[in-house]
């Protein structure tokens, strides 16, 4: 059985919520994570331009300090989206980054984009999964020696609720990676978006796209590799239909797997501002619930249940599922538990905080 650390979000003059991470951390063993001189990706959500739900930078500067103090290299990560939106490519995400308020001055750890300009940096790893054979893992989190994810526990439209296994799977995923998940199918493209500059055409390893007015896809040597996706700056290659939530559900604990392959990992989330929604909204619906507490765990399938526990006692009901109905979350841990990823049997311990 695994263990989840709590502390809530009541304060005192002595103790503060910053002072309250420090010791969240500390006592779920960040300093079992981190080596002296290694590489440690803080995989977090910088926020999509105009949603305000994102965990606050100052929380994260706590984070990377004790990273520091270990020994380690801290840098702040995440991965392009699939979606052109204000974090489609390298630019637009580190500006949107700096605008929330991730900067190296703010946080002291830098911003790196972790599948590069385009989105399509990439390593393939091996899993072996019921869906996915070969991940493809954004190369600079693939890379990094350990792993700290900081994640906000929110609502999400097609898989229930979006916690450490959804921040980790989907967000550590290049755009190609994304499209697996999201789609069982071949791109598609929106004629009316495309400008025909060619870069598809261009970057297409198979040779599969034509451009005249358009660009046109030869879905015969088509692999689905999704590299069209990802050099359009217009919106005109998009994936194409999707499979169901609970392939979907499935397929983030997969690359989830797959992302912590290898290495030590902390896993801590915050439930607060606590939107039906996820994050990569440019928009925030008011929160579902009152501001819960902060979690860590070594184990994401046991801090994501515990999370949705503590949820669903405050209220009384699951909010996500009145949000969405038809939607569970119950795949996502359901399949995380099956392949190994943890426990969704856990013992909450509270973190005795007191004031200096």
């Amino acid at each position: 059985m695994s263990t989840v650390y709590f502390t809530d979000i009541d304060t005192t003059p002595q103790m503060g919520l910053l002072s309250k991470v420090e010791a969240l951390v500390k006592k779920a063993g960040l300093e079992d994570v981190i080596e002296a001189g290694k590489l440690v990706a803080v995989k977090l959500h910088f926020g999509e331009y105009g949603n305000l739900a994102y965990i606050r930078p100052n929380y994260i500067k706590v984070i990377a300090d004790q990273i520091k103090e270990l020994g380690g290299v801290p840098f702040l990560t995440d991965s392009n989206t699939l979606y052109k939106g204000s974090r489609a490519n390298a630019a637009d995400h580190m500006k949107t980054a700096s605008l929330n308020g991730f900067t190296m001055e703010s946080v002291g750890a830098p911003v790196v984009i972790a599948d590069g300009l385009r989105g399509s940096d990439e390593i393939d790893v091996e899993i072996e999964g019921e869906y996915i054979k070969k991940a493809k893992i954004a190369s600079a989190i693939a890379l990094a020696d350990a792993l700290v994810v900081v994640s906000h526990f929110k609502g999400h439209e097609q898989t229930g609720f979006g916690g450490a296994l959804k921040n980790i799977g989907m967000g550590s995923a290049s755009r190609a990676g994304k499209m697996e998940q999201h789609s069982e199918s071949k791109p598609v493209v929106r004629e009316a978006n495309c400008v025909a500059c060619g870069m598809c055409e261009r970057n297409c390893p198979t040779g599969a796209i034509t451009v005249q007015r358009v660009a046109r896809i030869d879905y015969d040597l088509c692999i689905g590799c999704g590299q069209c996706i990802a050099m359009c700056n217009y919106g005109a290659m998009s994936a194409g239909p999707g499979g169901t939530p609970e392939s979907l559900s499935k397929k983030i604990a997969e690359y989830a797997l797959a992302a912590s392959k290898g290495k030590k990992a902390l896993y801590i989330s915050f439930i607060n501002n606590v939107s039906p929604d996820c994050d990569c909204w440019h928009i925030n619906r008011p929160p579902v619930v009152e501001d819960i507490g902060i979690l860590a765990s070594r184990d994401p399938v046991a801090l994501d249940k515990a999370c949705i526990d503590l949820v669903i006692k405050r209220l009384g009901y699951d909010p996500f599922e009145k949000a969405h109905p038809g939607i569970t979350w119950h795949h996502q841990l359901d399949h995380a538990e099956k392949i190994g990823l943890g426990k969704a049997t856990y013992r909450l311990q509270k973190v005795a905080c007191f004031g200096r």
